[in-house]
Protein backbone atom coordinates (compact mmCIF):
# COMPACT_ATOMS: atom_id res chain seq x y z
CA UNK A 1 0.00 0.00 0.00
CA UNK A 2 0.79 3.77 0.40
CA UNK A 3 1.18 5.59 3.11
CA UNK A 4 0.55 8.39 3.59
CA UNK A 5 3.21 11.01 5.15
CA UNK A 6 2.72 12.99 7.73
CA UNK A 7 4.72 15.34 5.81
CA UNK A 8 2.64 18.71 4.26
CA UNK A 9 3.62 19.86 0.69
CA UNK A 10 7.39 20.44 -0.10
CA UNK A 11 7.99 24.48 0.01
CA UNK A 12 10.46 24.18 -2.55
CA UNK A 13 9.70 25.25 -6.09
CA UNK A 14 8.59 22.36 -7.64
CA UNK A 15 6.37 24.55 -10.52
CA UNK A 16 9.01 25.99 -12.72
CA UNK A 17 9.78 27.73 -16.05
CA UNK A 18 11.84 24.23 -17.14
CA UNK A 19 8.98 21.98 -16.25
CA UNK A 20 6.42 23.79 -17.75
CA UNK A 21 9.04 24.23 -21.09
CA UNK A 22 9.42 20.21 -21.03
CA UNK A 23 5.91 19.55 -19.99
CA UNK A 24 4.62 21.59 -23.12
CA UNK A 25 6.99 20.12 -25.29
CA UNK A 26 6.19 16.41 -24.52
CA UNK A 27 2.17 17.12 -24.27
CA UNK A 28 2.53 18.20 -28.14
CA UNK A 29 4.58 14.69 -28.76
CA UNK A 30 2.26 12.98 -26.70
CA UNK A 31 -0.88 14.29 -28.05
CA UNK A 32 -0.12 13.50 -31.77
CA UNK A 33 1.08 10.31 -31.22
CA UNK A 34 -2.05 9.39 -28.85
CA UNK A 35 -4.48 11.07 -31.80
CA UNK A 36 -2.59 8.52 -34.29
CA UNK A 37 -2.77 5.55 -32.13
CA UNK A 38 -6.22 6.30 -30.94
CA UNK A 39 -7.57 6.58 -34.68
CA UNK A 40 -5.33 3.58 -36.27
CA UNK A 41 -5.26 1.37 -33.36
CA UNK A 42 -8.93 1.62 -31.42
CA UNK A 43 -7.17 2.14 -28.43
CA UNK A 44 -5.40 4.82 -26.37
CA UNK A 45 -3.02 3.62 -23.29
CA UNK A 46 -2.36 5.81 -20.33
CA UNK A 47 0.27 7.45 -21.17
CA UNK A 48 1.55 8.74 -17.61
CA UNK A 49 4.67 6.33 -16.78
CA UNK A 50 5.97 7.54 -20.04
CA UNK A 51 5.41 10.84 -19.00
CA UNK A 52 6.78 10.46 -15.55
CA UNK A 53 10.24 8.47 -17.39
CA UNK A 54 10.72 11.18 -20.35
CA UNK A 55 10.48 13.97 -16.96
CA UNK A 56 12.84 12.25 -14.80
CA UNK A 57 15.44 11.89 -17.72
CA UNK A 58 15.22 14.89 -19.30
CA UNK A 59 15.74 16.71 -15.84
CA UNK A 60 18.33 14.77 -15.05
CA UNK A 61 20.10 15.66 -18.28
CA UNK A 62 19.80 19.51 -16.95
CA UNK A 63 20.98 18.37 -13.49
CA UNK A 64 17.85 17.97 -11.20
CA UNK A 65 17.01 15.29 -9.39
CA UNK A 66 13.93 16.69 -8.00
CA UNK A 67 10.89 14.15 -7.84
CA UNK A 68 8.56 16.85 -7.22
CA UNK A 69 9.96 19.20 -10.36
CA UNK A 70 9.42 15.71 -12.44
CA UNK A 71 6.02 15.41 -11.09
CA UNK A 72 4.59 18.37 -12.28
CA UNK A 73 6.33 18.15 -15.49
CA UNK A 74 4.72 14.84 -16.29
CA UNK A 75 1.17 16.14 -15.54
CA UNK A 76 2.11 18.89 -18.18
CA UNK A 77 3.25 16.33 -20.32
CA UNK A 78 0.24 13.93 -20.12
CA UNK A 79 -1.94 16.12 -20.21
CA UNK A 80 -3.32 16.75 -23.76
CA UNK A 81 -3.13 12.76 -24.63
CA UNK A 82 -6.41 12.28 -23.21
CA UNK A 83 -7.80 15.32 -24.79
CA UNK A 84 -6.70 13.79 -28.14
CA UNK A 85 -8.80 10.57 -27.00
CA UNK A 86 -11.79 12.45 -26.40
CA UNK A 87 -11.63 14.09 -30.27
CA UNK A 88 -10.84 10.71 -32.27
CA UNK A 89 -13.44 8.79 -30.08
CA UNK A 90 -16.21 10.66 -30.81
CA UNK A 91 -16.03 13.61 -34.30
CA UNK A 92 -14.81 10.46 -36.53
CA UNK A 93 -17.99 8.82 -36.27
CA UNK A 94 -19.40 12.23 -37.87
CA UNK A 95 -17.35 11.29 -41.42
CA UNK A 96 -18.73 7.55 -41.36
CA UNK A 97 -22.25 8.94 -41.08
CA UNK A 98 -22.01 10.53 -44.61
CA UNK A 99 -19.31 13.07 -46.37
CA UNK A 100 -22.30 15.38 -46.13
CA UNK A 101 -22.04 16.06 -42.28
CA UNK A 102 -18.82 18.19 -41.90
CA UNK A 103 -17.08 20.56 -39.15
CA UNK A 104 -14.17 22.84 -39.44
CA UNK A 105 -10.93 23.49 -37.68
CA UNK A 106 -12.39 26.69 -35.36
CA UNK A 107 -15.04 24.26 -34.20
CA UNK A 108 -13.29 21.33 -33.24
CA UNK A 109 -10.79 23.93 -31.35
CA UNK A 110 -13.42 25.52 -29.60
CA UNK A 111 -15.07 21.71 -28.77
CA UNK A 112 -11.37 20.78 -26.94
CA UNK A 113 -10.80 23.81 -25.21
CA UNK A 114 -14.00 23.97 -23.64
CA UNK A 115 -13.97 20.46 -22.71
CA UNK A 116 -10.41 20.83 -21.29
CA UNK A 117 -11.22 24.14 -19.06
CA UNK A 118 -14.61 21.96 -18.29
CA UNK A 119 -12.32 18.85 -17.26
CA UNK A 120 -9.74 20.92 -15.28
CA UNK A 121 -12.21 22.47 -13.22
CA UNK A 122 -13.91 19.81 -12.65
CA UNK A 123 -10.74 17.77 -11.41
CA UNK A 124 -9.75 20.22 -9.25
CA UNK A 125 -13.39 20.31 -7.51
CA UNK A 126 -13.58 16.43 -7.44
CA UNK A 127 -9.81 16.17 -6.13
CA UNK A 128 -10.73 16.70 -2.45
CA UNK A 129 -13.45 14.16 -2.67
CA UNK A 130 -12.44 11.41 -4.01
CA UNK A 131 -8.66 11.35 -3.67
CA UNK A 132 -7.80 12.79 0.01
CA UNK A 133 -12.02 11.63 1.73
CA UNK A 134 -12.82 8.30 -0.67
CA UNK A 135 -8.77 7.42 -0.98
CA UNK A 136 -9.61 5.70 -4.43
CA UNK A 137 -6.79 3.49 -5.69
CA UNK A 138 -6.31 5.19 -9.08
CA UNK A 139 -3.77 2.58 -9.91
CA UNK A 140 -2.62 4.27 -12.74
CA UNK A 141 -1.42 7.16 -11.25
CA UNK A 142 0.06 5.10 -7.78
CA UNK A 143 2.21 3.41 -10.71
CA UNK A 144 3.60 6.98 -12.03
CA UNK A 145 4.11 7.18 -8.08
CA UNK A 146 6.13 4.36 -8.15
CA UNK A 147 7.79 4.48 -11.09
CA UNK A 148 8.95 8.16 -9.57
CA UNK A 149 10.01 7.02 -6.53
CA UNK A 150 11.87 3.94 -8.47
CA UNK A 151 14.07 6.49 -9.83
CA UNK A 152 15.35 8.21 -6.37
CA UNK A 153 18.04 6.05 -4.64
CA UNK A 154 16.52 7.07 -1.04
CA UNK A 155 12.72 6.06 -1.55
CA UNK A 156 13.24 3.36 -4.24
CA UNK A 157 14.14 -0.05 -2.26
CA UNK A 158 11.51 -1.77 -4.49
CA UNK A 159 12.92 -0.34 -7.41
CA UNK A 160 14.51 -3.76 -9.07
CA UNK A 161 10.90 -5.70 -8.10
CA UNK A 162 9.08 -2.83 -10.13
CA UNK A 163 11.39 -2.37 -13.16
CA UNK A 164 11.93 -5.97 -13.58
CA UNK A 165 8.49 -6.71 -13.81
CA UNK A 166 8.20 -3.22 -16.20
CA UNK A 167 10.71 -4.96 -18.70
CA UNK A 168 9.19 -8.27 -18.45
CA UNK A 169 5.57 -6.78 -19.38
CA UNK A 170 7.21 -4.52 -21.99
CA UNK A 171 8.65 -7.32 -23.87
CA UNK A 172 5.71 -9.30 -23.29
CA UNK A 173 3.11 -6.81 -25.17
CA UNK A 174 6.45 -6.11 -27.79
CA UNK A 175 6.16 -10.07 -28.89
CA UNK A 176 2.14 -9.36 -28.62
CA UNK A 177 1.71 -6.72 -30.09
CA UNK A 178 4.47 -5.95 -32.67
CA UNK A 179 5.72 -9.49 -33.71
CA UNK A 180 2.32 -10.74 -33.86
CA UNK A 181 3.89 -14.26 -31.50
CA UNK A 182 1.11 -14.35 -29.37
CA UNK A 183 -2.35 -13.57 -29.77
CA UNK A 184 -4.38 -10.76 -28.13
CA UNK A 185 -7.41 -13.00 -26.53
CA UNK A 186 -7.20 -16.19 -25.41
CA UNK A 187 -10.56 -17.61 -26.69
CA UNK A 188 -12.40 -19.96 -25.50
CA UNK A 189 -15.41 -20.83 -28.46
CA UNK A 190 -16.73 -23.56 -27.88
CA UNK A 191 -17.04 -23.50 -23.79
CA UNK A 192 -20.60 -21.83 -24.93
CA UNK A 193 -22.56 -22.23 -28.31
CA UNK A 194 -22.65 -18.72 -30.31
CA UNK A 195 -20.54 -16.63 -27.59
CA UNK A 196 -16.44 -16.53 -27.34
CA UNK A 197 -15.46 -16.27 -24.09
CA UNK A 198 -11.68 -15.65 -23.71
CA UNK A 199 -9.08 -13.69 -21.17
CA UNK A 200 -7.68 -10.87 -22.51
CA UNK A 201 -3.85 -11.72 -22.70
CA UNK A 202 -2.90 -8.47 -20.73
CA UNK A 203 -0.25 -8.42 -17.53
CA UNK A 204 -1.61 -4.89 -17.15
CA UNK A 205 -5.43 -5.85 -17.22
CA UNK A 206 -4.81 -8.37 -14.74
CA UNK A 207 -2.30 -5.93 -12.67
CA UNK A 208 -5.39 -3.29 -12.59
CA UNK A 209 -8.11 -6.17 -11.05
CA UNK A 210 -5.05 -7.24 -8.19
CA UNK A 211 -4.41 -3.12 -7.67
CA UNK A 212 -7.73 -2.17 -7.04
CA UNK A 213 -9.52 -4.41 -4.85
CA UNK A 214 -11.32 -7.93 -5.01
CA UNK A 215 -14.70 -6.33 -4.60
CA UNK A 216 -14.51 -3.78 -7.83
CA UNK A 217 -12.95 -6.26 -9.86
CA UNK A 218 -15.30 -9.25 -9.34
CA UNK A 219 -18.31 -7.14 -9.54
CA UNK A 220 -16.95 -6.11 -12.81
CA UNK A 221 -16.43 -9.46 -13.90
CA UNK A 222 -19.75 -10.39 -12.52
CA UNK A 223 -21.36 -7.52 -15.19
CA UNK A 224 -19.53 -9.21 -17.61
CA UNK A 225 -20.92 -12.80 -16.99
CA UNK A 226 -24.45 -11.18 -17.02
CA UNK A 227 -24.06 -9.52 -20.31
CA UNK A 228 -22.18 -12.65 -22.07
CA UNK A 229 -23.35 -15.39 -20.44
CA UNK A 230 -26.84 -14.49 -19.48
CA UNK A 231 -27.98 -11.80 -21.93
CA UNK A 232 -26.12 -12.84 -25.20
CA UNK A 233 -26.33 -17.05 -24.77
CA UNK A 234 -28.89 -18.05 -22.03
CA UNK A 235 -31.68 -15.36 -22.79
CA UNK A 236 -31.54 -16.55 -26.49
CA UNK A 237 -31.31 -20.32 -26.05
CA UNK A 238 -34.27 -19.91 -23.91
CA UNK A 239 -35.95 -17.94 -26.47
CA UNK A 240 -36.85 -15.17 -24.27
CA UNK A 241 -34.92 -12.86 -26.68
CA UNK A 242 -33.92 -12.89 -30.62
CA UNK A 243 -30.41 -13.76 -30.75
CA UNK A 244 -30.29 -10.85 -33.46
CA UNK A 245 -31.32 -8.38 -30.81
CA UNK A 246 -28.86 -9.57 -27.95
CA UNK A 247 -25.78 -7.33 -28.61
CA UNK A 248 -28.24 -4.48 -28.71
CA UNK A 249 -29.87 -5.36 -25.67
CA UNK A 250 -26.40 -5.73 -23.70
CA UNK A 251 -25.35 -2.25 -24.81
CA UNK A 252 -28.64 -0.81 -23.29
CA UNK A 253 -28.24 -2.72 -20.32
CA UNK A 254 -24.48 -1.51 -19.70
CA UNK A 255 -25.70 1.79 -20.35
CA UNK A 256 -28.52 1.95 -18.16
CA UNK A 257 -26.94 0.49 -15.66
CA UNK A 258 -24.11 3.06 -15.73
CA UNK A 259 -26.31 6.32 -15.86
CA UNK A 260 -28.28 4.75 -12.64
CA UNK A 261 -25.51 3.63 -10.69
CA UNK A 262 -23.89 7.16 -11.32
CA UNK A 263 -27.26 8.67 -10.59
CA UNK A 264 -27.95 6.91 -7.57
CA UNK A 265 -24.26 7.65 -6.22
CA UNK A 266 -25.26 11.49 -6.39
CA UNK A 267 -27.99 11.30 -4.80
CA UNK A 268 -26.62 9.00 -2.00
CA UNK A 269 -23.37 11.54 -1.51
CA UNK A 270 -25.48 14.61 -1.40
CA UNK A 271 -28.42 13.53 0.93
CA UNK A 272 -26.39 13.79 4.33
CA UNK A 273 -25.25 17.16 2.97
CA UNK A 274 -28.66 18.22 2.24
CA UNK A 275 -29.59 16.67 5.87
CA UNK A 276 -26.58 18.26 7.62
CA UNK A 277 -27.54 21.69 5.87
CA UNK A 278 -31.84 21.55 6.91
CA UNK A 279 -30.39 20.58 10.00
CA UNK A 280 -28.37 23.70 10.59
CA UNK A 281 -24.93 22.26 10.05
CA UNK A 282 -25.52 19.39 12.67
CA UNK A 283 -23.26 15.95 11.75
CA UNK A 284 -21.39 17.81 9.17
CA UNK A 285 -17.93 17.04 8.17
CA UNK A 286 -15.62 18.80 10.82
CA UNK A 287 -13.24 21.51 8.77
CA UNK A 288 -9.82 20.13 7.70
CA UNK A 289 -6.81 21.21 9.20
CA UNK A 290 -3.98 23.86 8.05
CA UNK A 291 -2.07 20.31 6.75
CA UNK A 292 -4.75 18.87 5.65
CA UNK A 293 -5.79 21.71 3.54
CA UNK A 294 -3.07 22.10 1.94
CA UNK A 295 -3.11 19.17 0.26
CA UNK A 296 -6.25 20.10 -1.58
CA UNK A 297 -7.32 22.12 -4.07
CA UNK A 298 -9.82 24.62 -3.24
CA UNK A 299 -11.69 26.80 -6.22
CA UNK A 300 -14.08 29.30 -5.28
CA UNK A 301 -17.66 29.10 -6.27
CA UNK A 302 -17.39 32.38 -8.45
CA UNK A 303 -14.76 30.76 -10.36
CA UNK A 304 -16.47 27.73 -11.33
CA UNK A 305 -19.39 29.72 -12.43
CA UNK A 306 -17.54 32.02 -14.62
CA UNK A 307 -15.95 28.89 -16.31
CA UNK A 308 -19.00 27.36 -17.08
CA UNK A 309 -20.29 30.25 -18.23
CA UNK A 310 -17.74 30.96 -20.70
CA UNK A 311 -18.12 27.31 -21.62
CA UNK A 312 -21.63 27.53 -22.14
CA UNK A 313 -21.43 30.94 -24.11
CA UNK A 314 -19.17 29.09 -26.34
CA UNK A 315 -21.11 25.91 -26.89
CA UNK A 316 -24.34 28.08 -27.74
CA UNK A 317 -22.70 30.69 -30.07
CA UNK A 318 -19.44 28.77 -31.31
CA UNK A 319 -20.47 25.12 -31.74
CA UNK A 320 -24.47 26.40 -32.52
CA UNK A 321 -25.88 24.51 -29.47
CA UNK A 322 -28.11 27.03 -28.49
CA UNK A 323 -28.82 28.43 -24.87
CA UNK A 324 -30.40 25.42 -23.35
CA UNK A 325 -28.82 22.90 -25.18
CA UNK A 326 -25.49 24.17 -23.64
CA UNK A 327 -26.80 24.16 -20.46
CA UNK A 328 -28.02 20.57 -20.81
CA UNK A 329 -24.67 19.77 -22.30
CA UNK A 330 -22.63 20.96 -19.30
CA UNK A 331 -24.75 19.78 -16.29
CA UNK A 332 -24.62 15.95 -18.38
CA UNK A 333 -21.28 16.45 -18.69
CA UNK A 334 -20.85 17.10 -14.79
CA UNK A 335 -22.55 14.57 -14.35
CA UNK A 336 -20.37 12.25 -16.84
CA UNK A 337 -16.86 13.71 -15.10
CA UNK A 338 -17.92 12.32 -11.86
CA UNK A 339 -18.86 9.36 -12.79
CA UNK A 340 -15.20 9.39 -15.22
CA UNK A 341 -13.63 10.19 -12.19
CA UNK A 342 -14.93 7.39 -10.30
CA UNK A 343 -14.55 4.45 -12.51
CA UNK A 344 -10.50 5.76 -12.93
CA UNK A 345 -10.51 5.93 -9.24
CA UNK A 346 -11.59 2.33 -8.70
CA UNK A 347 -11.05 0.29 -11.71
CA UNK A 348 -8.43 2.69 -14.18
CA UNK A 349 -10.68 2.52 -16.97
CA UNK A 350 -12.53 5.62 -18.66
CA UNK A 351 -14.53 4.75 -21.29
CA UNK A 352 -15.07 8.49 -21.87
CA UNK A 353 -16.75 7.76 -25.50
CA UNK A 354 -19.49 6.14 -24.08
CA UNK A 355 -20.28 9.31 -21.43
CA UNK A 356 -20.43 11.32 -24.85
CA UNK A 357 -22.95 8.88 -26.27
CA UNK A 358 -25.38 9.34 -23.25
CA UNK A 359 -25.03 12.84 -23.42
CA UNK A 360 -25.64 12.95 -27.45
CA UNK A 361 -28.72 10.94 -27.00
CA UNK A 362 -30.26 13.14 -24.04
CA UNK A 363 -29.56 15.95 -26.09
CA UNK A 364 -31.30 14.36 -28.92
CA UNK A 365 -34.37 13.26 -27.10
CA UNK A 366 -34.92 16.31 -25.95
CA UNK A 367 -34.02 18.64 -28.75
CA UNK A 368 -35.07 17.15 -31.76
CA UNK A 369 -34.10 19.99 -34.32
CA UNK A 370 -30.33 19.87 -33.34
CA UNK A 371 -28.10 18.75 -36.41
CA UNK A 372 -25.97 15.91 -36.74
CA UNK A 373 -22.87 17.83 -36.82
CA UNK A 374 -23.73 20.11 -33.26
CA UNK A 375 -25.04 16.76 -31.75
CA UNK A 376 -21.44 15.62 -31.83
CA UNK A 377 -18.96 18.58 -30.96
CA UNK A 378 -21.54 18.41 -27.77
CA UNK A 379 -20.58 14.99 -27.28
CA UNK A 380 -16.68 15.49 -27.89
CA UNK A 381 -16.82 18.07 -25.39
CA UNK A 382 -18.05 15.80 -23.21
CA UNK A 383 -15.40 13.29 -23.81
CA UNK A 384 -12.71 15.76 -23.72
CA UNK A 385 -13.86 16.80 -20.62
CA UNK A 386 -13.85 12.96 -19.06
CA UNK A 387 -10.76 12.48 -20.82
CA UNK A 388 -8.60 15.17 -18.97
CA UNK A 389 -10.20 14.30 -15.73
CA UNK A 390 -9.09 10.83 -15.94
CA UNK A 391 -5.64 11.90 -16.67
CA UNK A 392 -5.24 14.73 -14.30
CA UNK A 393 -7.31 12.53 -11.83
CA UNK A 394 -4.26 9.98 -11.85
CA UNK A 395 -1.94 12.95 -11.77
CA UNK A 396 -3.11 14.11 -8.50
CA UNK A 397 -2.85 10.85 -7.23
CA UNK A 398 0.25 10.28 -8.09
CA UNK A 399 1.48 13.76 -6.78
CA UNK A 400 -0.59 12.88 -3.61
CA UNK A 401 1.64 9.93 -2.78
CA UNK A 402 4.64 11.91 -3.43
CA UNK A 403 3.57 14.48 -1.25
CA UNK A 404 3.73 17.26 -3.98
CA UNK A 405 2.05 20.67 -3.92
CA UNK A 406 -1.09 19.88 -5.92
CA UNK A 407 -1.52 23.49 -6.65
CA UNK A 408 2.02 23.27 -8.69
CA UNK A 409 0.77 20.02 -10.24
CA UNK A 410 -2.64 21.79 -11.46
CA UNK A 411 -0.91 24.97 -12.56
CA UNK A 412 1.15 22.59 -15.00
CA UNK A 413 -1.70 20.50 -16.46
CA UNK A 414 -3.34 23.82 -17.25
CA UNK A 415 -0.51 24.50 -19.69
CA UNK A 416 -0.33 20.90 -21.14
CA UNK A 417 -3.66 20.40 -21.52
CA UNK A 418 -4.08 23.95 -23.45
CA UNK A 419 -1.25 22.78 -25.65
CA UNK A 420 -2.69 19.58 -26.04
CA UNK A 421 -6.23 20.92 -27.37
CA UNK A 422 -4.55 22.86 -29.53
CA UNK A 423 -2.12 20.18 -31.39
CA UNK A 424 -5.28 17.28 -31.07
CA UNK A 425 -7.56 20.00 -32.86
CA UNK A 426 -4.77 20.45 -35.25
CA UNK A 427 -3.77 16.98 -35.81
CA UNK A 428 -7.75 15.46 -36.28
CA UNK A 429 -8.69 18.11 -39.18
CA UNK A 430 -4.80 17.72 -40.48
CA UNK A 431 -5.59 13.77 -40.80
CA UNK A 432 -9.30 14.06 -42.37
CA UNK A 433 -7.90 16.75 -44.88
CA UNK A 434 -4.93 14.84 -45.80
CA UNK A 435 -6.76 11.27 -45.97
CA UNK A 436 -10.36 12.47 -46.40
CA UNK A 437 -13.31 11.56 -44.34
CA UNK A 438 -14.14 8.08 -46.07
CA UNK A 439 -10.81 7.21 -44.83
CA UNK A 440 -12.09 6.84 -40.92
CA UNK A 441 -14.53 3.94 -39.94
CA UNK A 442 -14.39 0.06 -39.60
CA UNK A 443 -15.60 -0.62 -43.26
CA UNK A 444 -12.83 1.84 -44.86
CA UNK A 445 -9.87 0.48 -47.42
CA UNK A 446 -6.82 0.72 -48.20
CA UNK A 447 -3.73 1.35 -46.51
CA UNK A 448 -4.27 4.70 -45.09
CA UNK A 449 -7.27 4.16 -43.02
CA UNK A 450 -8.44 4.51 -39.49
CA UNK A 451 -10.70 2.17 -37.89
CA UNK A 452 -11.73 4.42 -35.05
CA UNK A 453 -13.54 1.60 -33.12
CA UNK A 454 -14.80 4.31 -30.70
CA UNK A 455 -15.98 6.60 -32.80
CA UNK A 456 -17.97 4.24 -34.67
CA UNK A 457 -19.74 2.73 -31.60
CA UNK A 458 -20.50 6.55 -31.35
CA UNK A 459 -21.82 6.37 -34.95
CA UNK A 460 -23.99 3.36 -34.34
CA UNK A 461 -25.71 4.97 -31.16
CA UNK A 462 -26.15 8.42 -32.66
CA UNK A 463 -29.68 7.02 -34.38
CA UNK A 464 -31.05 6.30 -30.51
CA UNK A 465 -30.79 3.86 -27.82
CA UNK A 466 -31.82 0.70 -29.55
CA UNK A 467 -33.94 -0.89 -26.38
CA UNK A 468 -35.38 1.76 -24.52
CA UNK A 469 -37.49 -0.50 -22.10
CA UNK A 470 -34.29 -2.58 -20.99
CA UNK A 471 -32.11 0.96 -20.78
CA UNK A 472 -34.44 2.40 -18.45
CA UNK A 473 -35.24 -0.65 -16.51
CA UNK A 474 -31.58 -1.00 -16.40
CA UNK A 475 -31.24 3.08 -15.29
CA UNK A 476 -33.85 2.62 -12.39
CA UNK A 477 -32.24 -1.00 -11.33
CA UNK A 478 -28.83 0.73 -11.10
CA UNK A 479 -30.49 3.86 -9.14
CA UNK A 480 -31.91 1.86 -6.40
CA UNK A 481 -28.75 -0.21 -5.98
CA UNK A 482 -26.38 2.36 -5.43
CA UNK A 483 -29.11 4.47 -3.46
CA UNK A 484 -28.74 0.96 -1.23
CA UNK A 485 -25.06 1.58 -0.77
CA UNK A 486 -24.63 -1.59 -3.09
CA UNK A 487 -20.74 -2.12 -4.38
CA UNK A 488 -22.07 -2.12 -7.81
CA UNK A 489 -20.14 0.99 -9.46
CA UNK A 490 -18.29 -1.44 -11.99
CA UNK A 491 -21.55 -3.60 -12.91
CA UNK A 492 -22.42 -1.63 -15.93
CA UNK A 493 -19.10 -1.16 -17.25
CA UNK A 494 -18.56 -5.21 -16.99
CA UNK A 495 -21.99 -5.39 -19.08
CA UNK A 496 -20.74 -3.01 -21.62
CA UNK A 497 -17.20 -4.03 -22.10
CA UNK A 498 -15.75 -7.52 -23.81
CA UNK A 499 -15.60 -10.38 -22.06
CA UNK A 500 -11.93 -11.03 -22.62
CA UNK A 501 -11.02 -7.52 -20.64
CA UNK A 502 -13.36 -8.26 -17.77
CA UNK A 503 -11.84 -11.66 -16.99
CA UNK A 504 -8.59 -10.74 -16.92
CA UNK A 505 -9.19 -8.15 -14.42
CA UNK A 506 -11.42 -10.57 -12.29
CA UNK A 507 -7.90 -13.28 -12.42
CA UNK A 508 -5.85 -10.11 -11.27
CA UNK A 509 -9.01 -10.05 -8.30
CA UNK A 510 -8.10 -13.58 -7.87
CA UNK A 511 -4.85 -13.69 -7.38
CA UNK A 512 -4.81 -11.10 -4.70
CA UNK A 513 -7.56 -13.83 -2.84
CA UNK A 514 -4.78 -16.22 -3.16
CA UNK A 515 -2.02 -13.91 -1.78
CA UNK A 516 -4.28 -12.80 0.82
CA UNK A 517 -5.23 -16.30 2.14
CA UNK A 518 -1.87 -17.91 1.86
CA UNK A 519 -0.25 -14.98 3.90
CA UNK A 520 -3.33 -13.84 6.14
CA UNK A 521 -1.26 -15.39 9.40
CA UNK A 522 1.59 -12.87 8.69
CA UNK A 523 2.69 -10.10 11.29
CA UNK A 524 2.00 -6.53 10.26
CA UNK A 525 5.48 -5.44 9.63
CA UNK A 526 5.73 -8.22 6.85
CA UNK A 527 2.30 -7.68 5.51
CA UNK A 528 3.10 -4.55 4.84
CA UNK A 529 6.67 -5.19 3.29
CA UNK A 530 4.82 -8.01 1.09
CA UNK A 531 2.20 -5.52 0.13
CA UNK A 532 5.10 -2.96 -1.16
CA UNK A 533 6.47 -5.57 -3.17
CA UNK A 534 3.11 -6.84 -4.52
CA UNK A 535 2.36 -3.18 -5.43
CA UNK A 536 5.72 -2.17 -7.25
CA UNK A 537 5.66 -5.80 -9.24
CA UNK A 538 1.74 -4.79 -10.60
CA UNK A 539 2.79 -0.90 -11.09
CA UNK A 540 5.47 -2.35 -12.83
CA UNK A 541 3.10 -4.29 -15.28
CA UNK A 542 0.72 -1.49 -16.07
CA UNK A 543 3.74 1.12 -16.81
CA UNK A 544 5.28 -1.81 -19.29
CA UNK A 545 2.04 -2.40 -21.37
CA UNK A 546 1.23 1.24 -21.43
CA UNK A 547 5.02 2.29 -22.35
CA UNK A 548 5.34 -0.51 -25.44
CA UNK A 549 1.69 1.56 -26.96
CA UNK A 550 2.73 5.25 -26.63
CA UNK A 551 6.93 4.13 -28.00
CA UNK A 552 4.97 2.18 -31.39
CA UNK A 553 2.50 5.08 -31.21
CA UNK A 554 5.83 7.48 -31.74
CA UNK A 555 7.31 4.73 -34.58
CA UNK A 556 4.06 4.48 -36.59
CA UNK A 557 3.43 8.23 -36.48
CA UNK A 558 7.46 8.57 -37.87
CA UNK A 559 6.46 5.86 -40.18
CA UNK A 560 3.42 8.10 -41.53
CA UNK A 561 6.24 11.69 -41.57
CA UNK A 562 8.66 9.35 -43.23
CA UNK A 563 6.13 7.91 -45.82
Amino acid sequence: MHPETSQSPRAGRALTPRALVIGSVGSAVLTASSMFIALKMGALPWPIVFAALASVVTLRALGSRDLHEANVCHAAMSAGAMVAGGLAFTLPGLWMLGPQYQVTFPQVLLCALSGTALGLVASAVLQPYFIRERRLAYPVGLSAADTLRACDGSQGKDAPVLFGSMGLAALYAFVRDNLGALPSVLGFGGVIPGVTLGVYNSPMMAAMGFVVGVVPALVWFAGAVLGTVVVAWALPALGVIAAADAPSIQTSLGLGLMLGVGGGAVVSGLVPVVKARLAGGAGAAPRPDAAEERRRLSVPRSAVALAMAVVAVVACVGLGLGPLPSVVVILGAWFSVYLSAWLTGTMGINPMEIFGVLVLLLVRIAFAGLSMETLFLGAAVVAVACGIVGDVMNDLKAGDALDTDPRDQFAGMVVGGLVGAVVASLMLMALAGAYGPEAFGPEATGADTFVAAQASVVATMAGGIPHVGVFFGALAAGFVMALLKLPVMTLGLGVYLPFHMSASAGLGALVRIVVEHRHRDDDPEAKAAREARWQAAASGLLGGESLVGVVTAFVAVALMLAG
